[in-house]
């Protein structure tokens, strides 16, 4: 009996990690819908088809896990800036308007794949240091927030850059004080209201600056602008900066790999970043699963979904469906990516963003209702300050670090 059982229960639970990772790309390849979203309708469809909890889980985890790898797709084929803007553009898409594109994603998901590869042993021996190290941390949460937010500033290059993330900090923060909590639509407390906090304060910035672009180039070819060393050290560079905050409520990829960032080599830092930033979104999905199992302390929005929806905490599965998503996510973000670079490169470009922006509206109107529409403007509204001072965009993140450390 147990013969067949056993394989039955391995059965299932790759079923649904493999319709994990179909959610995943979809919400990866649709701008302004993320992998919470699907995570949280899942949590709220689950009684109604009677998922099993872990299978359930495993799909969860499986679609955040695929989406920290797709997600680079339309940030790459969307927002591409004309002339003018190139010097102020995202590293991403200064490859692309250089014809970079199909390097771009290699390097995206070569970042993602030895991060998330390096992640899981570094993640046990971090996870033994932070069960001696959490009680503390909990206690001083807010002076260490308050050392991140510090640091993201003092990494500005210049005095006025660090003036104008200070700046774009408080502002974030005001606007998450106000959004967050407010009383709106149901679906807000399944974290809707992120949808176009998100999409407003690094969606619509990008992509109204590329309403005057042309589009997506002809690309050239995939050959690697880095050696295999310096792909290795910056994917490094991002697992170590997911080990540094995957612990900490607040606390993006983004985040992680700006802090990264220095321990690159830093002889190509529009590349480095690339790779940087791929490592520390799928490594700090890593160390938030082990968050999770060790201390119950849910980091995404992900996993918070799976806590409601009653998935057992059980480490051996999770993780195989962690490297089972990892896996597609490395095919998936090369085939997908270059078919989308394709596509986009053929149709009417300016066209083609203003129906995002468009779907950026009804999305935040079907997830927050009109307040949602509200946030996404005001929200876009904060978004433009960085990118018209020339600070780094991450300072935005005060949306989520800010009330945290005021609390």
């Amino acid at each position: 009996m147990l013969s067949l059982t056993v394989p039955s229960v391995g059965a299932t639970l790759l079923a649904y990690t493999l319709a994990g990772c179909a959610l995943g790309c979809c919400s990866g390849l649709l701008p302004g819908l993320h992998a919470n979203n699907f995570a949280f309708l899942l949590a709220a469809a689950a009684p109604a088809v009677d998922a099993p909890p872990l299978p359930l889980g495993c799909a969860m985890l499986s679609a955040g896990i695929v989406h920290t790898f797709l997600d680079v797709v339309p940030s790459l084929a969307l927002g591409v800036p004309d002339a003018a803007m190139a010097a102020a553009a995202l590293p991403g898409h200064r490859l692309v308007a250089e014809g970079r594109g199909r390097e771009a994603l290699r390097l995206s998901a070569i970042g993602s794949g030895v991060a998330l590869a390096g992640s899981i042993p570094l993640a046990v021996a971090v996870t033994a240091g932070m069960r001696v190290a959490y009680p503390y941390l909990r206690a001083w949460l807010p002076v260490v927030l308050g050392g991140v937010a510090l640091a993201l500033v003092v990494t500005e290059a210049t005095n006025r850059r660090r003036i104008a993330g200070t700046a774009s900090f408080a502002l974030a923060t005001a606007l998450g004080a106000v959004t967050l909590d407010a009383p709106t639509d149901p679906l807000v407390a399944a974290g809707g209201i992120l949808a176009p906090l998100f999409a407003g304060l690094f969606g619509v910035p990008v992509l109204a600056d590329a309403l005057g672009g042309d589009g997506v180039p002809p690309q050239a070819d995939a050959r690697l602008g880095l050696s295999p060393r310096e792909v290795t050290g910056a994917a490094a560079a991002g697992a170590g900066g997911g080990a540094a905050v995957g612990y900490l409520p607040g606390v993006s990829a983004g985040v992680a790999a700006v802090l990264a960032l220095p321990a690159t080599r830093g002889r190509d830092p529009a590349r480095e970043y690339v790779v940087a930033t791929s490592g520390a979104n799928t490594a700090t999905a890593v160390f938030a699963l082990f968050a999770l199992v060790a201390f119950d302390a849910p980091r995404s929005g992900v996993l918070v979904a799976m806590r409601d929806a009653g998935v057992p905490a059980t480490l051996p599965p999770l993780l195989a469906a962690t490297v089972v998503a990892g896996a597609v996510g490395v095919v998936a973000v090369v085939a997908v990516g270059e078919a989308a670079l394709r596509a986009v490169g053929r149709l009417p470009y300016r066209p083609l963003v203003a129906a995002v922006l468009t779907g950026l509206v009804v999305l935040s109107l079907l997830f927050a209702g009109p307040f949602g529409v509200v946030t996404l403007v005001a929200a876009a509204a904060v978004g433009f300050v960085p990118v018209r001072l020339g600070c780094r965009r991450v300072h935005l993140m005060g949306v989520l670090l800010g009330p945290l450390i005021l609390a």
